[in-house]
């Protein structure tokens, strides 16, 4: 990328060509479909219809959160309660590929519908360069199946424009102060949502439990950042395992499961170095998620290590 204003003249001329009508964009509210939602709308106006998934996998005050950041772009966003279809197309599923597989399936089998609806066939989606790269194809192998690129069903009759597609995640931030976008230097967010934070099955109450955990690890993180014990990490999330570990509550013993914590820091997302937790934070981590979430989580960890020979998500 040249620069983002050469990047953003390129991309709008691109967009008119590729989309002579109307379209749809997957708006998830995250910085890769915000740009790309902006540059769309920027390229044909209102024949553009952002729309938002509320897939039931979302953080605590998601919603809310995405709301505020069209409105301060300009962006004019339907926002779907897509919540028991993702949920019903996840019951009894424990594999992270299958997950990926079935959440990219149910996307897309949602946006053919609206598609059909305002009578286009072409998808606005905010791929970029570590998505297609992880998923395989070609001489790579599949790291993980990205559900915007491996997680499209092969019958899908959607036309797919991907305008930031060879841009890593620095760069989209990049374009994205240059547009204008709040909090463009924000944490990202799967795609999937929480499902590949929840190991193992994916139940709303498991869900709701992961969520209240990763609140919590917002939370405490963002306050230490702000009070300068911290410096703002790349990325801060927990993780619900599936298996299950021995507590106790009183004079009794329970059996719960475990919350992971992880924080990393990163430039583009292709490689990520964990963070040293300063000890009190790791405390008040601990002691908040076992205390609020009490009997179902008894134990917290952390992740200390780097990208490779891991991933930054644990799905």
């Amino acid at each position: 990328m040249n620069s983002p204003a050469d990047f953003c003249a390129q991309a709008i001329a691109r967009l008119r060509a590729e989309i002579p009508g109307r379209c749809v964009v997957a708006a998830s509210g995250g910085i890769d479909s915000t740009v790309a939602a902006v540059l769309t709308h920027r390229a044909i106006g209102d024949r553009a219809d952002a729309l938002f998934v509320d897939t039931g996998l979302l953080r605590e005050g998601e919603v809310e959160r995405v709301r505020g950041i069209f409105a301060a772009t300009g962006l004019r966003a339907e926002i779907i309660d897509g919540s028991e279809r993702f949920l019903a197309a996840l019951e009894g599923v424990d594999d992270p590929e299958e997950k990926r597989r079935r959440i990219g399936a149910a996307f897309i089998r949602l946006f053919e519908a609206e598609a059909r609806a305002r009578g286009t066939d072409r998808l606005v989606q905010g791929t970029i360069a570590p998505d297609w790269i992880e998923s395989g194809g070609a001489l790579r192998d599949t790291i993980k199946t990205h559900h915007n690129v491996g997680g499209i069903p092969a019958d899908s009759r959607l036309t797919l424009v991907e305008p930031i597609r060879d841009l890593y995640k620095d760069e989209v931030r990049a374009v994205a102060r240059y547009l204008g976008i709040p909090e463009s230097d924000r944490q990202p967010f799967p795609g999937p949502g929480l499902a590949v934070r929840v190991n193992g099955a994916v139940t709303r109450e498991r869900v709701a439990q992961l969520r209240r955990a990763n609140a919590i690890v917002e939370e405490e993180v963002e306050r230490a950042v702000a009070a300068g014990t911290l410096p703002a990490p790349w990325q801060y999330f927990a993780v619900l395992l599936a298996s299950r570990t021995v507590g106790v509550t009183g004079d009794n013993r329970i059996a719960g499961e475990a919350v992971v914590v992880r924080i990393v820091e990163s430039t583009d997302a292709m490689t990520a170095s964990a963070v040293a937790l300063p000890h009190p934070l790791a405390v008040r981590l601990a002691e908040r998620i076992t205390r609020e979430l009490t009997p179902h989580v008894v134990r917290v960890l952390y992740d200390l290590t780097d990208k490779p020979p891991a991933t930054i998500e644990w799905e």
